[in-house]
């Protein structure tokens, strides 16, 4: 399963989900679905701001979880 490493980036980084949220001028609900990895889908403007923001490429805003299933059928 892919997922956001955004948690581990604003660790590795010094920085706080507030501060984050604060940048990204978000809803805390939007938020905090996003960064807890609860939501079905990100747009691409967000990616785009999140890694201008953390100054990081867009991929290493990802990391695969291996779930042991294949989801494609």
């Amino acid at each position: 399963m892919l997922q956001l490493r955004i948690i581990e980036i604003l660790e590795e980084q010094g920085h706080t989900k507030y501060w984050l949220c604060k940048q990204m001028d978000m809803h805390y609900v939007s938020f905090k679905k996003m960064i807890e990895n609860n939501t079905d889908s990100i747009r691409f403007e967000t990616l785009e701001k999140l890694s201008t923001i953390l100054n990081v490429s867009v991929g290493e805003l990802f990391k695969q979880e291996d779930t042991g299933k294949s989801t494609l059928q």
